[in-house]
């Protein structure tokens, strides 16, 4: 990740209405996976897998002793001969009951065929969480979401003709999103720096390939 990238996601702990709005929904995050640890199952779209989120995810249930936090990653296609863990497709919405979370992790509309089935877990009492474009169907479902603004999530390395930096987008909010969740819940001699620190090393990873579990 660029120094400028690095800059600008500080300048988001600096007091923004980004950092406030990533954590008080990775504290919604966090409340509904303590109900049931396993339970938190991770969805994009036919287009986009929401592969890095999924593993700082998995990197902040191990930090933090909060197990609930490590998620099933649901995929639209599953290839020949993947491990069982990246071979969940979208029947295990179908199976999501009360105590379970269904995030779903998407800058793009999340489609018909995904809605059907947050419906039907939420209908089964499963929480809904939403960080998406603000798609008024899937914000109809969620019991709490946070927008990605399309405009927002430009590819990587992408700058205006000013040569300014990104701005805010998917990548950055995972980031903030998933050590939010997992802030606070570690024993205080177990404590590895502050929210701030920790963040600056998360954003080092932002452009590294996710770990081999995913």
């Amino acid at each position: 990740m660029d120094a400028v990238r690095v800059a600008l996601l500080r300048e988001v702990l600096a007091g923004t209405e980004w950092l406030q709005a990533t954590r008080s929904f990775a504290a919604s995050l966090r409340t509904s996976v303590h109900r049931r640890p396993g339970g938190l199952l991770l969805v994009g779209t036919s287009e986009y897998e929401p592969w890095h989120l999924a593993a700082h995810l998995d990197d902040e249930a191990a930090w933090s002793g909060l197990t609930g936090l490590s998620p099933t990653l649901v995929r639209f296609r599953i290839p020949a001969g993947a491990p069982a863990h990246l071979a969940v497709g979208l029947r295990r919405l179908e199976a999501a009951r009360r105590g379970e979370t269904v995030f779903v992790a998407s800058p793009q509309p999340p489609g018909d065929a995904l809605l059907e089935r947050v419906a039907d877990a939420r209908r089964a009492g499963a929480t809904v969480l939403a960080m998406d474009a603000g798609d008024p169907g899937l914000r109809q479902l969620a019991h709490d979401a946070l927008t990605v603004p399309p405009e927002a999530d430009p590819g990587p390395g992408e700058r205006d003709p000013a040569g300014a930096p990104a701005p805010m987008g998917m990548d950055l909010l995972q980031h903030l999103v998933a050590a939010a969740a997992g802030e606070n819940t570690l024993p205080a001699p177990r404590r590895r720096g502050s929210f701030r620190d920790r963040l600056a090393r998360l954003a080092d990873q932002l452009t590294s390939p996710p770990p081999a579990r995913w």
